[in-house]
């Protein structure tokens, strides 16, 4: 069984806590600070365990040729990519705004740090994790940054697709999970679900996922390539009452008769 560890003030993940479960925000807020905080607010009265965004400092990631191109596309919320980003972007001090807003409302709050610009703003002593996202896993200047943090951090893995919604059954989520749990035994592992429904995130956790994450929107017909592959209010309650279930039923590996049956033993 997979050790466990503190990921968050006063909520431990791995062995045999609950299965920690992120609402992933991201940027369907659509660059709208009081749509964000109603996220928020969704996530919690879903049942999450923690609403999830996303951080970029754009000239950092981007150069000024990729910034400046003409971005036509129909998600775009402006003439050029750097426009487009621009307005899906808060500033450090709407992420103050929005992480003071979610103690209020009573629900964990954290961010990918896009670039490394962003990681370099993060407290790294006391920091317990960092998200680093599928663009970065083919050896990027912000993984290797992680990569040296992690001698002083604890660290998870996440069984996850890149493509958004992802094509099932093309991705063998239950043998990656297998596969990851194989290689890693004292590492909780995660999954990051890319797929529309709830089934494969609901077997992730019978397979043994410690973590999981899916995009949430409060409409999927909203302007943004991520809310097609999001989960609405009402799937992500049952997303959570799912897994809950799932985790109560894992129960003892000791076949034994329960107190729901006595009435029918006696009987037969």
């Amino acid at each position: 069984m997979s050790r466990e560890f503190e990921l968050c003030p006063g909520r431990r993940v791995g062995g045999d806590q609950p299965c920690f479960i992120i609402a992933e925000i991201g940027q369907n807020h659509q660059g709208d600070l009081d749509i964000a905080k109603r996220m928020i607010r969704m996530a919690k009265d879903c049942g999450a365990d923690c609403a999830k965004f996303q951080k970029s400092e754009l000239e950092h990631k981007f150069n000024r040729k990729a910034l400046e191109r003409p971005y036509t596309s129909k998600h775009s919320w402006g003439k050029t990519y750097g426009e487009h980003k621009r307005h899906l972007e808060f500033s450090h001090d709407q992420y103050r705004e929005l992480q003071k807003y979610a103690e209020e409302v009573g629900i964990f709050f954290t961010a990918s740090g896009m670039d490394e610009m962003c990681v370099s703003l993060a407290p790294s002593r006391t920091a317990k994790h960092f998200w680093v996202g599928t663009s970065d896993l083919g050896g990027s200047p912000l993984l290797l940054i992680v990569l040296f943090l992690l001698f002083l951090l604890v660290f998870f893995f996440f069984v996850t697709s890149s493509q958004l919604p992802v094509l099932m059954p093309y991705f063998p989520v239950c043998a990656t999970m297998d596969a990851y749990q194989s290689a890693f035994p004292d590492i909780p592992i995660g999954y990051s679900g890319h797929e529309t429904g709830i089934a494969i995130s609901v077997a992730a956790v019978a397979l043994g996922a410690k973590v999981v994450e899916r995009h949430v929107t409060l409409d999927k017909t909203w302007k943004g390539s991520d809310h097609q592959a999001s989960l609405e209010p009402n799937e992500l309650a049952e997303l959570v009452k799912a897994i809950r279930t799932v985790e109560k039923a894992m129960g003892s590996p000791v076949k034994q008769l329960l107190p729901c049956e006595m009435a029918c033993n006696e009987k037969v």
